[in-house]
């Protein structure tokens, strides 16, 4: 959508993270209008339980390497993703925080696997 948008065969009115995107920043954040708002989809590399230790330090560091790459960056943002480089720590609580916000929204919703 980023290169229909870009070129003016279609028009974004806003996008769903808390902030404008760095390859649309003429498009507004819908938090700019609905304070709070911030809907975002996000990718992140796990390991199963049990995984040793060093084993997750080498890949978070390789992992962090190459999202750092200039051309990394480069392809990523062209498809409208914003590489976020968060250690294991700060990845544990987002995908915790994440799981909390939206098991709020699926009680309030009343939604129901089928």
């Amino acid at each position: 959508m980023i290169g229909n948008i870009q070129h003016g065969q279609l028009r974004a009115l806003g996008v769903t993270s808390a902030a404008r995107a760095s390859v649309l920043p003429d498009v507004p954040a819908i938090a700019e209008f609905v304070p709070g708002y911030d809907v975002v989809g996000w990718y992140g590399f796990t390991t199963p339980t049990g995984t040793p230790p060093e084993v997750i330090d080498k890949l978070a560091k390789a992992t962090s390497a190459m999202m750092a790459e200039p051309a990394a960056k480069e392809k990523l943002a062209g498809l409208g993703l914003d590489p976020l480089i968060m250690s294991t720590a700060e990845f544990t609580r987002f995908v915790r925080d994440e799981t909390d916000k939206w098991a709020k929204v699926i009680k309030f919703a009343n939604i129901k696997a089928s």
